[in-house]
């Protein structure tokens, strides 16, 4: 049985992975501000922000478990506005929580890994850090940010610890029905070429694919996963009759 920590579980992506590993028999750890509803394993409040708390809960979960196989930092936070608009506080926990959050939760993990030459470091990034992408600017660079850091990871790790991120396109999570109305995420479905959103299922396929013996030789990389939509298509419905 594998020990699985996943930050931001308690919905959305994060909920969806933690009930895919724990269908798979891992013993599954989020790591939340929120209480959980129905995310399965153990919760452990914490903010992603605060590295003192993150490095806790990882040395806890270790101390307990006397593994640590697989870390997902999927924690995030996005709030729409323009430029012009956004204040340093936003900036400031935009860039706290989905950066140096995954950094922090990371770099705990890899202390603990690098000394039992073995496990895999996970990151949920997003195609938003692939292209311009209007009223999300410091999310956009969060995200960015995150698909360089796996690759440092990667390079600085390597042989025994792999790490790579999932970038999802648009997914029907919480955060994203809070965000966009029903005509926001009609538009939304045009522009991607196979005419929807992703189910937050679909994203926990990839990080449990991630982890797996099967992706053993993948290390360093960011796998999109978004219906086509950075293949071309931006502005036009997806092709059809």
């Amino acid at each position: 049985m594998r020990t699985v920590v996943i930050s931001g579980a308690s919905s959305g992506i994060g909920e969806a992975t933690a009930q895919r590993f724990a269908e798979a028999g891992d013993h599954v750890v989020n790591l939340d501000i929120a209480p959980p509803q129905d995310t399965p394993g153990e919760w452990i409040e914490t903010d992603v922000s605060d590295w003192a708390a993150v490095g806790s809960a990882v040395t806890r979960v270790y101390d307990e478990r006397g593994r640590l196989d697989v870390v997902i930092a999927n924690a995030g936070v996005s709030v729409r506005h323009g430029v012009l608009d956004l204040t340093e506080e936003q900036a400031r926990r935009t860039t706290s929580v989905n950066l140096l959050g995954v950094l922090a939760l990371w770099q705990a993990a890899a202390r603990i890994m690098v000394g039992r030459k073995e496990g895999v470091l996970l990151a949920t990034a997003s195609v938003n850090g692939l292209r311009g992408y209007p009223f999300y600017a410091d999310y956009n660079a969060t995200k960015a940010g995150v698909a360089a850091l796996c690759r440092t990871f990667a390079m600085e790790l390597s042989p025994h610890v792999r790490a790579a991120c999932v970038s999802p396109g648009a997914v029907l999570t919480p955060m994203q029905l809070a965000e966009y109305t029903d005509a926001m995420l009609a538009e939304t479905n045009r522009r991607i070429p196979a005419g929807r959103h992703a189910a937050p299922s679909e994203i926990a396929e990839a990080f449990f694919y991630l982890a797996s013996p099967a992706a053993g030789f993948l290390t360093g990389q960011e796998l999109v996963i978004d219906g086509g939509e950075t293949a071309g298509a931006t502005t036009t419905a997806f092709g059809g009759a």
